[in-house]
Parts: C-alpha cells; sequence; structure tokens
C-alpha cells in the first residue's frame, strides 16, 4: 500500500539516524600483509622496499650460467698467456741456435695449459726467417715436431714422437756461404750459382772457373758432389779432389740433433731443397757442462 511503503522508509531513515543499537561491535577487518620500510634521509618518510620473487630452478640456472661464463672467461685468458709465453721462449731458442729471427707456435687442441700439466706436447712447428741457419747464408727452416714427452731420468728428458724438417738453401745463399766458409773455393763462385733443375745439379761460376756439383743424401748427410771441374786455362789452382775434400768437410760439420737424417735433396729453380726426419727420438739429459745455452730457458 502506498501509506505502508511510506511508513517503512521514514522508519530505515530513523534507524540510520540514530546510529548503531547500544553493544553493537562491526566484525574484524583482515590484517593489511606486512611491507620492509627503507629508512629514507631525516625528516623524510620511509619507503616500502621492493620484493623479488625468485623461482629457484631459475635463479640456480642463472647463478650457473654466471659462474661458468667467470670460469670460462679465465681459462681463456690463462690459456693466451701461457701460449704466447711458450711460444715465446720456443722462438728465443730456436732464434739462438739458428743465428736467425723465428716463430713457433702450438697447435690448436690440445690447450697448452693441458699441455703442460702433462708434460706432453703434441705438435709444435718452428719457422725461421729464411736469412741463415748458423753460418748457412740464405737458408731457412722449417720444424715440426710432434708427441714431446718429458719424463726425466738420469739418462734423458723424455721423448719425441716424429721431428721433420725442411731446410731450403737458395743459389745466393750457397754463393756467399761459400765465399765466406771455404775462401779457397771463392773464385768459383765470384759471379754466379745457378739451379739446374732438369738434371738436379747446381752450377758455381767464377770470372773463367767453373763447378758444376750434384746434391745428394750419403749416410744421412747432405753432400755437394762435384760432376764438373774447371779451372783458368787447364791450370789446377786447386784439384777437384781438393775442392770435394774442402766441400765434404762443410756438409759434415752441420750438427742434426736428435739422431736427424736427411731423407731426400731436390733442385728448383732457386735453390736447394731438403727433408730430414727422425723418430722416436731421445731427448739427451741436459748436464751442466754439456747444457747448450740457447736451451736453457726452455
Amino acid at each position: 500500500m502506498p501509506g505502508q511503503a511510506s511508513d517503512q522508509t521514514e522508519v530505515i531513515g530513523a534507524a540510520r539516524a540514530a546510529g548503531p543499537p547500544p553493544g553493537y561491535a562491526p566484525p574484524p577487518m583482515p590484517p593489511a600483509p606486512p611491507t620492509e620500510q627503507i629508512a629514507g634521509p631525516p625528516g623524510e618518510p620511509t619507503k616500502p622496499k621492493k620484493k623479488w620473487k625468485w623461482t629457484a630452478p631459475l635463479s640456480i640456472f642463472l647463478i650457473l650460467i654466471i659462474v661458468f661464463a667467470l670460469v670460462a672467461s679465465a681459462l681463456v685468458v690463462a690459456e693466451l698467456i701461457v701460449r704466447d709465453k711458450a711460444t715465446n721462449k720456443i722462438a728465443a731458442a730456436a732464434a739462438c741456435e739458428t743465428k736467425d729471427s723465428a716463430t713457433a707456435k702450438f697447435g690448436v687442441a690440445p690447450l697448452v695449459l693441458w699441455q703442460l700439466a702433462t708434460k706432453h706436447f703434441t705438435n709444435i712447428t718452428v719457422e725461421t726467417a729464411g736469412n741463415q741457419v748458423r753460418d748457412a747464408k740464405g737458408m731457412k727452416l722449417q720444424l715440426s715436431i710432434k708427441d714431446v714427452q718429458i719424463k726425466d731420468s738420469p739418462d734423458s728428458k723424455g721423448t719425441v714422437g716424429s721431428i721433420n724438417a725442411t731446410v731450403t738453401w737458395t743459389t745466393d745463399g750457397i754463393r756467399d756461404t761459400i765465399k765466406s766458409a771455404i775462401p779457397i773455393l771463392g773464385p768459383f763462385v765470384s759471379r754466379t750459382v745457378t739451379a739446374q733443375p732438369n738434371d738436379g745439379t747446381v752450377e758455381m761460376k767464377g770470372l773463367v772457373e767453373d763447378i758444376v756439383a750434384k746434391p745428394v743424401v750419403s749416410d744421412g748427410v747432405i753432400k755437394l758432389q762435384i760432376v764438373t771441374f774447371n779451372t783458368l786455362g787447364g791450370i789446377n789452382i786447386i784439384s777437384k779432389e781438393s775442392a770435394q775434400s774442402h766441400l765434404d768437410k762443410y756438409t759434415a760439420d752441420v750438427h742434426y740433433p736428435l739422431g736427424i737424417k736427411a731423407d731426400k735433396v731436390e733442385v728448383n729453380a732457386t735453390s736447394i731443397v731438403a727433408q730430414f726426419s727422425a723418430q722416436n727420438a731421445t731427448i739427451p739429459a741436459n748436464k751442466t757442462q754439456d747444457q747448450d745455452p740457447c736451451f736453457q730457458n726452455l
């Protein structure tokens, strides 16, 4: 009824205006979640601290990646430093021994750090600049050393699995070497030394004298075997036998360490190229009185 609805509205309004009845208590509100506070400078209100939520598998994975990256970086730096130091020492020893500048390098794998730790060096190469090898002018050495195992004993320092060397001696170098190292044969090389690949010989020419010699391998040593010998007007300033003796003495005085022997020799357009090798060589023990000063720092 319209009159009744109006009465009910008035009653409700009066009840609201009067407030809650005596003794009424509202239900308690749920507590707010605690927050960490960050103290600011004096006089400024504190700020709530943000709390990161990490899932365990992800955080462990990220930590492992960071640790691995740090270890890998340190390993790379250490490998570069040790590799550089080792190659510089080997190059310095080779330069000292040959009297020429030299470079050296290790194979890409395994790491030099590992090779040092195990005292097993798998692959080392050495190359000289080609200016000279001791008093042999114009000579270049390319050396490959494999499977070096360092094992100290009273009689040796270890073993070398294989050694392969290529020696290239230019015709100009032959001329300059003979003129300085074998002066008695100087007149025969005063003009030119020419390689003859067709018959594997080397022709040495002076003003009127000339020698044709053939490089050969004899008992593991390279020799220059005289094929023809011509002197001024047939007058023997020096005999063929004497000339051969001087050449043989020079080539015999070349020192081949670790049992290295000549395998073959070829003549190309500008040089003599000889191959040398040794297998399962023993590294002699370093004795103070016999130690080569060039290798003291290795």
